[in-house]
């Protein structure tokens, strides 16, 4: 662009209208080469993004009026001389990188790093020819810092790290760059990229140290990816830090949030519960709504309300109130279970802190303000929510008084009604609870949760063809629920339908082929049809999906034991033992399994393994003795002598309890008149009571259940052996044959 400035003759009839004082002419300053280079100093020169070269050609005047004469001709510019050449050149490095920026702004990356390559190629061709025409002097920083950085930019923006951080070094290297430390910053953010944690750290410290206190909202960003780079690195007491001292200089949203998770991750619940308060704090600098509803009064007003309340500006504003209302929500989801012992105690800890600070005009969002207005349904549903969480937490009284306030506030509230029938249904009152259910699906008919908990209620009340009918207009609405077919398949099951209990356990079991429950529940029915096969193979499944379920495992057992294949039983036994190890029928059972596989000398060892445990237990004593015999071992002496020993004590505690029965049952007679032959059937039933209380239960620390009871459902404790073909292996027959036999009194000592 070139200025012409040409003088008039003193004469002119018009001299003076156009004269004017250049101090005040602003325009012009970007063009004034002696103002340009007085602001151009070291210290306060800031190079732009991009820089346009103008060549100013000026006509000479006498600036105090000596020269009276026409202005001469202009002379024509010459474009071969090696000063225009470089002056060209400059354009064309400054049009290259604005190409590169704007092809950026469109989304053509590969196209912007092209332009920026050859940007600084023809800048490298403009530098050797300033040398080459002795003017190296004045080599423009500005241009070859615009052409660097916006190499290192788009280098960055291709994901084409190393070269970026290349050309980022090759800045803040040379001293001649003013300033050039913050670019340390831009190396940070791609060394996190990177994931390279420690030296992100280090560069954004040290471009930290070269931004002043002046600039303290740059300051507050980097202190802030410094705290976000701690917390990817698991640093959570050092992340904290740097997001407190901004919540104590310069509160935002985002820090808030970042700072409660790291207080949730060290679970420190008295800092989440400040961190939590101040978040909700946090001042978002909006307006309020009130001020977009427009008025009856003022039509003007109205227009401009009507103009201004979908601007850019109003948007963005919306947009901020939605990005802090998800993170204090999120917030809130977050700390309520772990700020407080119970759920509950810490989900109504985080309303009253919303309202209170609701209460206090502080800048909460829309969200919360609701709460402060305490409409009806808002209270409603918070009310409900409360009470689920207060019966999820077995607080049935919590839960019981939010429900009614939940259907105070809104009795056509189906949930709340669903809560206050699901308190009275742990209070055994199933009629009453049925009511509750009914008036919710009368409310809203799609709500399954109020027809399943019906069909329950039925169910209990034994009402199960009512119970049917539910479950069977719920399973119409999900289709693949295997919670609503199991308890269709348990419903037939109850009105003595297997076939049908088998076809809807099938459908359950092809929706989730994993459900253990399923699968044993399978195999139980089978087993009841007289289908061994299959019901081997649904408890196989069930056992290899969940080995912890003890009636699986038993089953298990007891058929290996049937099938006379006891060395494959002692594996699901041993599994019970570790399920239970204060059973000791599980152990006797390991223990018959080594001897009827004939195995003695492991069944001894497991034997003298239980005495060790349970040194009351009888059962294991008798085997004991009789292993011992058999074996011709010394100990039988010794375990003799000790089993005679427990039966006795055995003997003592029994008549101890029977003659606490019998004074019982006598004090009782003389007490009330009554008939002989019922004062003989009462008797009869005291010493049968005796008699069962008398045997080893719960009383005895060693022993969950008496022997009897075992004998009676194992013998001994599997059960009685199949008869096998006689082999010449006499020892193992009575192995087989002795357990079934009473204890000698020659085995006792004398």
């Amino acid at each position: 662009m070139e200025h012409v400035h040409l003088a008039v003759e003193e004469d002119d009839l018009y001299s003076g209208y156009n004269d004017y004082n250049p101090t005040f002419d602003s325009e012009e300053l970007e063009n004034d080469v002696g103002f340009q280079q007085a602001v151009r100093t070291s210290h306060g020169r800031r190079p732009p993004v991009s820089v346009k070269y103008c060549v100013c050609v000026c006509s000479a005047f006498d600036p105090l009026g000596q020269s009276r004469g026409p202005a001469p001709a202009l002379e024509a510019k010459n474009e071969d001389t090696p000063e225009e050449k470089i002056k060209i050149l400059e354009k064309k490095v400054n049009d290259l990188i604005e190409e590169s920026c704007m092809a950026q702004s469109t989304g053509a990356l590969q196209v912007a790093l092209e332009k920026a390559k050859e940007a600084g190629r023809k800048e490298r061709a403009l530098v050797r020819q300033r040398e080459q025409s002795g003017s190296a002097d004045h080599i423009n920083l500005d241009l070859t810092y615009s052409v660097l950085l916006n190499l290192a930019n788009q280098y960055t923006n291709n994901e084409m790290y190393p070269e970026a951080l290349n050309s980022y070094q090759i800045i803040v290297k040379n001293k001649m760059f003013s300033n050039a430390g913050r670019l340390k910053v831009n190396m940070a953010n791609i060394y996190f990229k990177q994931k390279n944690y420690p030296k992100a750290i280090k560069f954004y410290r040290m471009a930290l140290d070269q931004i002043t206190n002046a600039h303290k909202e740059m300051r507050i960003k980097i202190m802030q990816n410094i705290g976000v780079v701690f917390i990817c690195m698991g640093q959570y007491t050092d992340a904290i830090t740097s997001f407190e001292h901004i919540m104590s200089e310069s509160p935002n949203i985002k820090t808030g949030f970042n700072l409660i998770l790291c207080y949730y991750a060290i679970g420190d619940r008295e800092r989440m519960k400040k961190a939590f308060q101040k978040l909700i704090s946090v001042p978002l600098g909006i307006d309020d709504e009130d001020k977009y509803i427009p008025s009856n009064e003022d039509t003007s007003s109205n227009m401009v309300i009507e103009a201004i309340k979908n601007d850019k500006l109003h948007q963005m504003e919306r947009d901020l109130k939605t990005l802090a209302e998800k993170y204090i929500m999120t917030a809130a989801k977050l700390i309520a279970p772990a700020i407080e012992t119970l759920f509950a105690t810490g989900f109504d800890w985080f309303v009253t802190a919303v309202f209170f600070f609701a209460s206090k005009d502080f800048n909460a969002v829309e969200t919360l303000k609701a709460f402060e207005k305490k409409d009806s349904r808002v209270k409603s549903a918070a009310a409900t929510n409360l009470s689920f969480l207060y019966f999820l937490e077995k607080d049935h009284d919590q839960a019981d008084r939010y429900a009614d306030l939940a259907m105070n506030a809104d009795r056509y509230n189906p949930a709340a009604l669903i809560n206050k029938g699901n308190t009275v249904f742990v209070k055994q009152d199933f009629e009453k609870a049925a009511e509750f259910y009914k008036e919710a699906l009368r409310n809203d008919s799609s709500c399954t949760e109020g027809l399943y908990n019906l069909g329950l209620t039925y169910k209990r009340l034994n009402r199960l063809e009512e119970a049917l009918d539910c479950f069977l207009k719920l399973h119409a609405i999900l289709r693949n629920s295997s919670q609503v077919m199991y308890q269709l398949a348990s419903l037939y099951e109850l009105l003595e339908n297997p076939e049908q209990a088998i076809e809807w356990l099938m459908q359950v079991i092809s929706v989730t082929p994993t459900d253990a429950q399923a699968l044993a529940k399978l195999g139980e029915l089978h087993d009841g049809e007289g289908d061994k096969s299959q019901a081997f193979q649904y408890y196989y499944e069930s056992f290899r999906y969940f080995p912890s379920n003890i009636h699986v495992i038993e089953w298990l057992g007891a058929y290996y034991i049937e099938t006379q294949f006891c060395e494959k039983a002692i594996q699901y036994f041993e599994r019970a033992t570790l399920i239970q190890p204060t059973q000791v029928k599980w152990q006797l059972m390991v223990a018959s399994c080594y001897r009827r596989s004939g195995n003695s000398q492991k069944a001894l060892e497991t034997y003298k393994e239980i005495h060790r445990k349970f040194p009351e237990n009888v059962e294991c004593l008798r085997f004991l003795v009789r292993l011992c015999t058999d074996m011709q071992l010394k100990e039988v002496q010794d375990y003799a002598t000790k089993l005679k020993k427990v039966e006795k004590m055995k003997e003592i505690r029994e008549q101890r309890i029977k003659s606490g029965r019998e004074g019982s049952a006598r004090s009782r007679r003389e007490g009330r008149e009554s008939n002989s032959g019922r004062s003989s059937s009462s008797t009869k039933g005291e010493r049968l009571s005796a008699k069962m209380r008398s045997l080893p239960g719960s009383n005895e620390p060693y022993e969950a259940s008496s022997p009897k009871e075992l004998d009676a459902s194992y013998v001994d404790p599997l059960g009685p052996q199949m008869d096998r073909p006689k082999t010449g292996v006499k020892k193992r027959v009575e192995d087989d044959d002795f357990a079934d036999e009473e204890l000698g009194d020659d085995l006792l000592p004398e």
